[in-house]
């Protein structure tokens, strides 16, 4: 039997994953192939980050880019990606 107290709500859970993604791990670098990639008039990059076995997704905001380095952005590229994790809290995948 599980005890009410201990089960969440979606919203609890996503709050809860964000807050440790975003306070205890810190910045990350990683390596993998860009796919997907999405150029919308908002400015925001996104794409697939993957590698054989695995794939996040990013977003590379519109504040955080500038200049000719973001124009070389394309599907194929292999980068090494550097930032803080975070959860779009709206949506989580759960395995």
């Amino acid at each position: 039997m599980i005890a009410q107290s201990s089960i969440l709500s979606v919203s609890q859970l996503n709050r809860q994953v964000k807050s440790y993604l975003e306070n205890e791990i810190g910045t990350v670098h990683v390596e993998g192939e860009i796919s997907n990639l999405s150029k919308p008039s908002s400015g925001h990059f996104y794409f697939t980050l993957k590698d054989s076995s695995a794939q996040i997704r990013c977003v590379f905001f519109k504040n955080r880019h500038a200049g000719p380095f973001s124009a070389k952005l394309a599907d194929g590229q292999q980068i090494v990606a550097s930032g803080k994790l975070s959860l779009y809290e709206a949506r989580v995948t759960i395995n």
